[in-house]
């Protein structure tokens, strides 16, 4: 019996094929080789065309299966993981209208902050736990303000993984996972937010009907099945953000406990038994996974833009260096850079900073001391240290993490970022043999009902503990508050 799970991303498309008898993965999958464009027409926007995701999709799908050749009756559901916070609208041939505005995109901020203060910080907080901010709701209100010619075409508004799930099915539906992420749910009536609808003026039929997280969300139509050369009828039977569903494949799913991922951008995310909020919306709550009505289990995230793609950024300026040899070379300077600090923050408005765009910076560049390596370490410690500020906001909501874990990808396969991130944090980190296409993968074998929540993670191990080290803990907390110092300068 095999599930494959797709994970729909801003730089890439994977996929994955899982033994659900075994729990192993037999066979993965990334389209493109090269990381996918996002477009930005103006400054602080960002866009892709949504066709592009369903055209890696198929890519994708075509190299898992020449890796591992299974009958496609034996592929038993799909589960999609994707990228939180987009926007994308289609008309009544659920033909694409404009490309989707994606989660960096900075454009709408000034709209959510207009209607956290007309709606009242009171209501914003206890019943969305969050400000409107740069959310969906608020990008689907900027459209309807500067493109009204667009807004009235619109048939069905949703997030990416709902659009992909729409070409595999037919179907335009959504979860109530995906509703939170937008803050168009209201966590006190337990229903969609009439108040952020009237306010900004969206008809509410303009979302997509309700389908459970794991459960059947649609079957696999006849031109999607020959496209993707799977079997009609395959239901799709799971869907969540990347970052929830970076939890459910750690296995991140009961109070206290806490993920954490560094791609393009990078994220702490912890399980919370209680509707908390930061009173300034630095941090955010979306509904979990594995939320029930009788069992509250919300994720509390703290987001930082510029991660992997400010690594990603400084990959390129050097030009022929790959990830290895730049995590080799900066592990050559020294802790601290020799005084150089980088603030990663180029990536949009942050959330951290109260939706502030501050942009990157470096200080305390010296022409005649510094060189690449210094430079190569800055970068990965600003993005710790990022990381770290966001983390010491969450303690202020009493979510004290001292354990965290992580998939063995992306800025974790660098030595130096977890030593940084363990000593600077202060954490235990587990590293597992997995990622986000696998996880989408165990969803769907749960969502297909062969597998519960307490057997989905046969065939994961934990591969590498990192624990915070005395002597190094000091001196990372030493340069971490030197840059803090550097950071309230920017800020102000």
């Amino acid at each position: 019996m095999y599930f494959i799970g797709y994970d729909i991303g801003s730089s890439s498309i994977k996929a994955a094929l899982l033994n659900a008898d075994t729990g192993v993965c037999v066979a993965t999958a990334t389209s493109p080789d090269k990381e996918m464009v996002i477009e930005v027409p103006h400054p602080s926007w960002a866009e892709q065309d949504p066709e592009s995701w369903w055209q890696e999709v198929v890519h994708a799908t075509g190299i898992l299966l020449n890796r591992f050749t299974v009958d496609p009756t034996q592929i038993k559901g799909i589960g999609i993981a994707y990228q939180m916070h987009g926007l994308v609208c289609v008309d009544k041939h659920q033909q694409v209208l404009r490309p989707a505005i994606i989660w960096c995109d900075s454009r709408a901020v000034d709209t959510g902050n207009a209607a956290f203060k007309t709606l009242g910080d009171k209501y914003c907080l206890s019943h969305l736990l969050n400000s409107p901010g740069n959310f969906t709701a608020s990008k689907l209100r900027w459209i309807q303000e500067n493109e009204p010619h667009i807004y009235e075409r619109i048939h069905k508004v949703m997030l990416p993984g709902d659009f992909i799930a729409m070409k595999l099915t037919g179907d335009a539906c959504t979860t109530i996972s995906g509703l939170s992420e937008g803050t168009f749910w209201d966590f006190e009536e337990s229903s969609v937010s009439k108040a952020l609808l009237k306010h900004y003026n969206i008809d509410e039929n303009l979302l997509s009907a309700i389908v459970p997280t794991f459960g059947v969300q649609g079957q696999l139509t006849a031109e999607a099945a020959a496209t993707l050369q799977l079997a009609a009828g395959t239901p799709v039977t799971y869907r969540a953000g990347d970052q929830p569903n970076n939890a459910f494949s750690l296995n991140v799913l009961q109070p206290g406990e806490a993920a954490t991922t560094a791609g393009t951008s990078g994220v702490v995310y912890a399980v919370h038994d209680k509707n908390a909020f930061d009173p300034q919306s630095r941090i955010n709550t979306f509904v979990h996974v594995n939320n029930e009505d009788a069992r509250t289990r919300n994720g509390v995230l703290m987001c930082l833009n510029g991660t992997g793609i400010a690594n990603s950024w400084l990959k390129n300026m050097m030009g022929d260096i790959t990830y290895p040899e730049m995590n080799t070379l900066a592990q050559q300077a020294p802790i601290g850079a020799a005084g150089l600090q980088a603030f990663p923050f180029g990536n949009g408005a942050e959330r951290i900073f109260e939706n502030k765009n501050i942009g990157a910076t470096f200080n305390n560049l010296n022409f005649n001391r510094h060189h690449r390596t210094h430079l190569l370490r800055a970068v990965q410690e600003g993005i710790v240290f990022g990381l770290n500020y966001g983390m010491d906001i969450m303690a202020e909501m009493d979510l004290n993490i001292h354990r965290v874990r992580a998939g063995h990808a992306n800025m974790f396969l660098s030595p130096l970022f977890r030593e940084a991130f363990a000593n600077t944090a202060n954490v235990v980190i587990e590293l597992y043999n997995t990622d986000g296409a696998q996880g989408a993968a165990r969803g769907a074998a749960v969502g297909a009902g062969y597998v519960g929540l307490a057997d989905a993670f046969r065939g994961m191990e934990c591969i590498a503990v990192i624990e915070p080290d005395a002597a190094l803990q000091s001196r990372y907390r030493d340069v971490y508050g030197n840059w803090l110092s550097g950071l309230r300068s920017l800020l102000h």
